[in-house]
């Protein structure tokens, strides 16, 4: 098995245990603050855990809230909550393999377009039955070689 395709699919299973995760809703207030009201945990207790003062945590609750937290302090403020922040980055299209499907059907469509442009201009156009093919084969081609272009 190739070595590149080893590691997608290696990836794709530990990635699949966030996809439910990526669809639950962020708490109004954010995870932190909801967390901390829902154990009873006072500004100044998690002030004290952090050795912070209790305006910095309400500014850090408030920063999560604004989405402009560092990793670094969610990751200490879970510590100091006795918990553990789990961090992935999950494919908008459900998979890795949807993700690379897709982006391969841009580029070989945008690769037999030009090509059937051209052939057009020089009146030797393709029937859509054989631009199918020719997409669909370019398509293929992509998904396997995977070339850096995908990614422009």
């Amino acid at each position: 098995m190739d070595k590149k395709k080893l590691q997608l699919e290696q990836l794709e299973r530990k990635l699949k245990a966030f996809h439910t995760a990526s669809n639950m809703p962020v708490p109004p207030t954010g995870w932190i603050k909801a967390i901390r009201l829902s154990l009873g945990i006072s500004l100044q207790q998690l002030a004290d855990k952090l050795t912070i003062t209790k305006q910095s945590v309400r500014e850090i609750e408030i920063r999560e809230k604004e989405g402009s937290i560092t990793l670094k302090s969610l990751k200490e403020t879970a510590n100091a909550l006795d918990m553990q922040l789990v961090y992935a980055l999950v494919p908008k299209d459900g998979t890795l393999d949807d993700l690379i499907e897709r982006k391969a059907k841009e580029l070989a469509l945008k690769i037999v377009s030009r090509t059937s442009n051209t052939m057009r201009l020089e009146d030797q156009e393709n029937s859509k039955e054989r631009l199918k093919k020719a997409l669909a084969e370019r398509k293929a081609i992509i998904k396997k070689e995977m070339p850096k272009t995908l990614w422009d």
